[in-house]
Order: C-alpha cells, then sequence, then structure tokens
C-alpha cells in the first residue's frame, strides 16, 4: 500500500495541505513516526516535535496493548482488553512504572524540552494504528494544552480504532482503513525499525530550537 515511511508522509502531507504555511506543530509519535514527522514538517513549513507517549503491554504479551502511558503520567486503559486479561491493579502500577521511566530517559537523551502546543495547529502522526492506544493518549494529553485545532494523521488503520479517535480530535486524516488488518507493517513495502539515535539525529537537522 505504501513504499515506505516517508512515500506515507508525502500523501499526507498532500490530504493536510491546507495548512501549510500556518506554522503547524507537527508532533510525531517515536519512534517509526518521526522520519514522516520531518517530511511533513517540510511539506507544510512547520515544526517538528515528539509526542512521547508508550503502550502499556499486556501479561505474557508484550505486542497487545492494554492501554498507554504519556510522560506527564497521564494513563489510558482499554477497559474491554483489561477484563478480558484480568490484569491486575498491581501490574498496571508496575507496567506504567516502567513504562514511564523509560519515556523520561528518553526525553533526557533528546536533550529538548517540548514544544508548546496552546494556541497552535497541531498534528500528531504516528505510521500507522493498530489498537491507537498510543495515539489515543497523545490527544488527550495535548487537547488539555489548549490548542487551536487538533488532528489526527495516520496513513492506515482498522475503521473501529480510526473512529475512537474522532471524539479526541477536530480532525481525523486516514488514508487507507482496510477491513482486515493484522499489523502495521503489512502496508509497508520496507517498514525498518527506527532507533533513538536516529529520532535525535531528525530532530537535531529538521526541527532546531534555537533561534525560534
Amino acid at each position: 500500500m505504501f513504499l515506505d515511511r516517508e512515500d506515507a508522509a508525502r500523501r499526507l502531507a498532500a490530504e493536510l495541505h491546507r495548512y501549510r504555511g500556518q506554522d503547524p506543530l507537527i508532533l510525531a509519535i517515536p519512534r517509526g513516526a518521526v522520519p514522516m514527522g520531518a517530511v511533513l514538517a517540510k511539506e507544510l513549513k512547520g515544526e517538528l516535535d515528539v509526542v512521547l507517549t508508550h503502550k502499556l503491554r499486556a501479561p505474557g504479551q508484550p505486542e497487545l496493548a492494554i492501554g498507554a502511558v504519556a510522560e506527564d503520567g497521564s494513563v489510558y486503559l482499554n477497559p474491554s482488553v483489561v477484563m478480558s486479561l484480568a490484569v491486575s491493579e498491581s501490574y498496571i502500577e508496575a507496567e506504567k512504572g516502567h513504562q514511564l521511566s523509560a519515556l523520561r530517559e528518553r526525553r533526557r537523551r533528546l536533550g529538548r524540552e517540548p514544544a508548546e502546543p496552546a494556541g497552535r495547529v497541531v498534528i500528531v502522526v504516528d505510521d500507522g494504528l493498530a489498537t491507537g492506544a498510543t495515539m489515543r493518549i497523545a490527544l488527550k494529553v495535548l487537547r488539555a494544552h489548549g490548542p487551536q485545532r487538533l488532528i489526527a494523521a495516520v496513513p492506515v488503520g482498522p475503521p473501529e480504532a480510526v473512529a475512537q479517535l474522532e471524539a479526541l480530535a477536530d480532525e481525523v486524516v486516514c488514508l487507507e482503513q482496510p477491513t482486515y488488518f493484522w499489523a502495521i507493517g503489512q502496508f509497508y513495502e520496507v517498514f525498518e525499525q527506527v532507533s533513538d539515535e536516529e529520532v535525535a539525529r531528525i530532530l537535531r537537522r529538521e526541527s532546531p530550537q534555537e533561534g525560534r
């Protein structure tokens, strides 16, 4: 469906062209969406930063999200998954603490404070939705900061996950909503891992905070 993340980002930029020149804040969900965010920031003449969230992993099933946590400690839980797996409160607290520590360490390594979204057009981008938990917590956290307009932008996601974003964002842009969805990577010809080092390099190159 997409050649690679940059191809997907260019297609998203075409859908979001009306925000070009409004100095939109492009917030990428690390790590995979950061190369996409760089393309969007260039195409829309905006500022690139990251919004740090991480999924909360199901017990014994690290690929399955029971929810997500943001770097400010905000938590979103998927009640149906938590109930179906009978996940205990003690497990949730321990997993939250583990992922929160990792997020704060990641922010420290980036060596930059988060950009201020208040009063701005904010576009949150990810390379795809699976459960959508990470995007949902990002939107909830950002809404509290008072953006002028809050937009969720993804190349691909299952219809039910996309629909859940509509109550949290002013606009949802999803290029493809396939009925049969197994993993985000199945919709890319090239879907390589993105390292923390590459994230930091892209942010230094594309969105220096000095002089803004």
